[in-house]
């Protein structure tokens, strides 16, 4: 996991990697109007960028911090200048992040190459279907405001075990420290998912090497697992507990439950998985149908089609590929594929 020629920061400050973190961190953004202004002199703005690394002058910029509703939640999300800061996390993460991926274990998933919702409820699908004896109960948890409450210390720890660059460790520790105070990294800072996921990477294996949990999945903070009987999740439970307290300085929230995992079903990642069937989220369920009865309100009145409604209709058909939803396929979307296709034929493909 470590790397032995302390050669890391070289690669992040390369030009190649520069001009390469500048073309990933612009795609979709082209009509930013910091975008524009790199790309009007790209050598100029990227070698100002590896002096400031070079030097180690570089420093956060000030966060735009703004409250987004993501269900019934609302959460602080945080957001920095495309220039330097973001070019900056690219760079940094396009020569650590297989690194890091290397020290996850196979059921980490979230803000991960090929490991997003779909592999996350194949794998639990998997375990439920194969090993049924094994999964008769579930434990879920999660982390009380997670986010807010990583230690910056003890994420600097878990950085300094997997990386001895100490010129790499510096930009880490730089990253961590723009947000105040001993806690917290803030949603929406690019560096911060993975720091997410690496701050419950030595959890993951403690659960995994240590306590040796057969079914175990981990969606950022969003933990599932599952035994063979109720009496194993409750002294696990006591023990994660204890884990996250000493180790981690986190808590859990007051929600925790074990229950009959064929009985009530999984609810994970947007689905509700049983033995021989899998629905799509209650919660999610009532937004497509409202979604899908307004665009087809649209469509009978002759209205045209939005590129916004076009890529709603194509995710929604997305999610319901993964679970039972003929009827909702037919009542809902069925009506709008002629309309659909046609805008696609209209407005995309004339253009590409």
């Amino acid at each position: 996991m470590n790397d032995p020629d302390h050669t890391l920061w070289e690669k992040i400050c390369s030009m190649d990697n520069l001009k390469l973190a500048h073309q990933n961190a612009k795609s979709g953004k082209g009509w930013y109007k910091e975008v524009k202004m790199v790309d009007s002199d790209p050598d100029k703005y990227l070698e100002a960028l590896q002096i400031m690394l070079l030097l180690k002058i570089y420093h956060t910029s000030e966060y735009e911090n703004f409250f987004k509703k993501e269900g019934k939640k609302i959460r602080l999300l945080s957001k920095l200048p495309y220039y330097p800061d973001r070019i900056c996390h690219w760079a940094v993460l396009q020569v650590i992040e297989p690194i890091l991926i290397n020290c996850f274990i196979a059921n980490t998933y979230s803000a991960i190459p090929d490991r997003g919702i779909h592999k996350c409820l194949h794998d639990v699908q998997h375990a439920m279907q194969t090993d049924v004896k094994g999964c008769q109960y579930c434990l879920v948890l999660d982390v009380k405001q997670y986010y807010p409450s990583i230690n910056h210390e003890i994420l600097k720890g878990i950085y300094r075990r997997i990386f001895k660059d100490k010129d790499l460790l510096w930009i880490l520790d730089e990253v961590i420290d723009s947000t105040p105070g001993d806690t917290g990294v803030p949603i929406g800072n690019y560096l911060s998912q993975y720091s997410g996921n690496i701050y419950l990477t030595p959890f993951d294996h403690w659960i995994k090497e240590v306590k040796r949990v057969k079914h175990y999945y981990r969606y950022m903070d969003d933990i599932k697992i599952f035994a063979e009987t109720k009496e194993e999740l409750h002294q696990l439970f006591r023990d994660i507990e204890e884990y996250f307290h000493m180790k981690l300085k986190l808590t859990i929230k007051k929600n925790w439950q074990i229950f009959p995992t064929y009985k009530r079903g999984v609810d994970y990642v947007g689905y509700r998985s049983f033995l021989e069937f899998t629905l799509l989220r209650k919660s999610t369920c009532d937004n497509f149908k409202r979604k899908m009865v307004a665009i087809n309100k649209k469509r009978l009145n002759g209205d045209p089609l939005t590129y916004s409604e076009w890529c709603s209709i194509n995710s929604y058909k997305g999610w319901l590929q993964h679970c039972d939803s003929y009827r909702l396929q037919q009542k809902y979307l069925a009506p709008l594929e002629q309309y659909a296709n046609a805008y696609y034929i209209n407005n995309i493909k004339k253009k590409g």
